[in-house]
């Protein structure tokens, strides 16, 4: 079973499939923003929906955290844009 987790002291977001790290979103946090650089998963796990997973629930704790959220990632920018 896939869990994703947040990692605020890593500054990023992880999937795990049982105890395997099989994909993340990495931000890097400046001031008042954070800013997704980042977001990866195995190939073997791509086209599950797991790197939007990812991104929102970096999304998810921006807001609970109040920073404001920016993305050099293409992917994430995507996902922040709609």
């Amino acid at each position: 079973m896939i869990k994703i987790k947040f990692e605020k002291e890593n500054n990023k977001s992880v999937a795990y499939d049982n105890n395997t790290k099989i994909g993340e979103c990495v931000f890097i946090e400046d001031g008042e923003y954070w800013n997704i650089v980042h977001t990866e998963v195995s190939s073997f796990y791509q086209g599950q929906g797991i790197a939007r997973k990812l991104v929102e629930k970096v999304i998810e704790n921006a807001k609970i955290y109040d920073k404001i959220l920016i993305a050099n990632c293409s992917y994430a920018k995507k996902i922040l844009e709609k």
